[in-house]
C-alpha cells in the first residue's frame, strides 16, 4: 500500500516530511480532521493548487495509507476522502503545525485569508 520513495531514512522526521511534507498535504489532511470531503468541496477549499497538483497530493496520500479514497458508481461519479486510522493518527501533529502558524502569523503581523476566527 505505502509508495516506498525511500527504503532507508536518517532520522524520524525525515519519513514523516516524506508523507506530510508535500506543497497540500498538510492542508489536505487538515480539511480532513473529523470530516469526509467530496473531491470538489476539497478543490474549493484548496482554490490555490491546481486540478493537477491536488489529484497528485490525494493520490500520493492515498498510496501512503493516510487518506481513504470512496468512489461511488453513479453519474457524474461521486469520490470521497476520508482520513485512514493512520492518517487520524496525524490529527495531534496537524493541530500543532496550525496553531504554530498562527502564532506566526500574528507575530509578524501577516494577513490570513483563511476563514477560521483564529487567523483574524
Amino acid at each position: 500500500m505505502n509508495r516506498k520513495n525511500k527504503t532507508e531514512y536518517h532520522c524520524p522526521l525525515e519519513a514523516t516530511m516524506n508523507i506530510i511534507g508535500g506543497k497540500y498535504k498538510g492542508i489536505i489532511i487538515g480539511h480532513l480532521i473529523n470530516k469526509t470531503l467530496r473531491y470538489s468541496e476539497l478543490q474549493k477549499l484548496i482554490s490555490q493548487a491546481t486540478p493537477k497538483m491536488l489529484i497528485q497530493q490525494l493520490k500520493e496520500l492515498e498510496a501512503d495509507g493516510i487518506i481513504v479514497r470512496k468512489l461511488y458508481p453513479v453519474v457524474p461519479p461521486k469520490t470521497e476522502y476520508s482520513l485512514s486510522e493512520r492518517g487520524k493518527t496525524l490529527i495531534p501533529i496537524i493541530l500543532e503545525l496550525n496553531n504554530w502558524g498562527i502564532y506566526y502569523i500574528k507575530e509578524e503581523n501577516l494577513s490570513c485569508t483563511y476563514l477560521d476566527n483564529n487567523c483574524k
